[in-house]
């Protein structure tokens, strides 16, 4: 018999193997040399994610399906459905590309969870440390006493930096708050993105991609605290015994500035830096549909360029729907999972079945396995032995 699953190593699953190994061929079943039942074929998607590994534009368009836009300038980009994960156009989809503020939304994904938004904190000096020169700000201000959904809607409306430095001192530090946004960001199958500060300020080395944005905007979607946050128009934001208004960023959502605001979005996450250009996650819904869509780096049009980009590649997701075959996922790749053959039963061969990345149960399951094949060997062993001994009394025989 061939065990064909090879743990990592760790001390208590090489224990755990040598034992299963060993009660499995000790065992008198393990002598059958009874062939593995191959595994059922599995099935075959109706795409392949590996069409978004290639450059340019990805688009598999059926009949009538309207010709994607032609004036979307962005460096790269991405057409998905949020309820399914399924992609339907994108370009360049995972070049690694510096996401700007667009990165919150990650900061939100990963801190939300973890901070009671009507908990009350005074801000303190040094939580306002380090914030990068130029950086947008909502007013965050030393002495004061904020709500936490105050500092939330700060994020989201005003990409205040001040806002996200003081929630993630709040979550435990500045570091631990960019480790969580990594574990995160893997955990959802981001693995273009790579966090330095947390506020999406351009710093050497922090990358992101028009896939992996739209997989946060799809993750943000499913959770209703994110998304009042990032569909909120106006709030105000308290400055002591008074507070002011602030307006979301995103002119796709309210119209400021010229641009016309986009029929049933739900916002999400804009941003802008001189190295990043301007970037953006939108989402929007219609007719029992919603779709998220990511532009980066529109080389045309100016400041409204990436709500104009995403506004004519929304329109085409809208009115192409079912008219094309997807192009890739936004969801993660599932665990392998890989099958140890066990000993034959009367009814059949007994699998083990064990995920390629799970804990040390598998190795554990392993023992049992083991430990129960051995045990029976024994038993089988000593029921031979004693037939064995009373033939030959019967027969007059001598005994070992």
């Amino acid at each position: 018999m061939v065990i064909r699953y090879l743990s990592r190593s760790s001390s208590v699953r090489t224990a755990a193997l040598a034992l299963g190994a060993l009660g499995l061929l000790s065992s008198p079943a393990a002598a059958v040399d009874v062939p593995a039942e191959p595994a059922p074929p599995r099935p075959v998607p109706a795409y392949s994610s590996a069409l978004l590994d290639r450059p340019g534009v990805q688009v598999r368009p059926g009949p009538g399906a309207p010709g994607l836009p032609g004036d979307v300038s962005a460096l790269a980009w991405v057409v998905a459905d949020a309820r399914t994960g399924e992609v339907l156009a994108a370009r360049d989809a995972h070049r690694k590309l510096p996401p700007a503020s667009t990165l919150k939304s990650l900061f939100a994904l990963a801190t939300l969870p973890h901070l009671n938004a009507d908990m009350r904190h005074v801000v303190s000096e040094h939580e306002l440390d380090d914030i990068g020169e130029g950086s947008s700000m909502v007013g965050v201000a030393a002495g004061r006493s904020y709500r936490v959904a105050d500092l939330w809607r700060g994020v989201f409306l005003s990409s205040g930096n001040d806002a996200v430095h003081v929630l993630a001192r709040l979550n435990g530090g500045l570091d631990e708050t960019v480790r969580q946004m990594r574990l995160k960001a893997r955990e959802l199958g981001a693995r273009d993105t790579n966090v330095v500060s947390p506020d999406g300020y351009d710093a050497p080395g922090q990358v992101s991609s028009a896939y992996d944005l739209a997989v946060f905007g799809k993750a943000g979607l499913t959770d209703p605290e994110f998304t009042r946050y990032c569909s909120t128009r106006v709030a105000q934001f308290p400055a002591g015994g008074w507070s002011y208004p602030i307006q979301n960023t995103n002119r796709l959502l309210t119209g400021a500035d010229g641009v016309t605001p986009y029929p049933g979005l739900l916002g999400v996450k804009n941003g802008y830096t001189s190295h990043a250009g301007s970037t953006l996650i939108s989402a929007a819904q219609r007719g029992g549909r919603t779709l998220v869509v990511t532009v980066m780096n529109p080389q045309a049009g100016g400041g409204r360029a990436v709500y104009e980009e995403a506004r004519a590649l929304l329109d085409w997701g809208f009115t192409a729907g079912d008219k094309v075959q997807p192009v890739g996922s936004l969801l993660p790749p599932r665990k392998a999972t890989r099958t140890v053959p066990g000993p034959a039963h009367a009814a059949g061969e007994a699998a083990v079945a064990v995920e390629s990345e799970g804990s040390d149960w598998s190795a554990i399951l392993l023992v049992g396995a083991g430990s129960a094949a051995l045990l029976a060997g024994c038993v089988v062993a000593v029921r031979r032995r004693a037939a064995t001994v009373a033939r030959r009394k019967g027969a007059g025989g001598a005994v070992d």
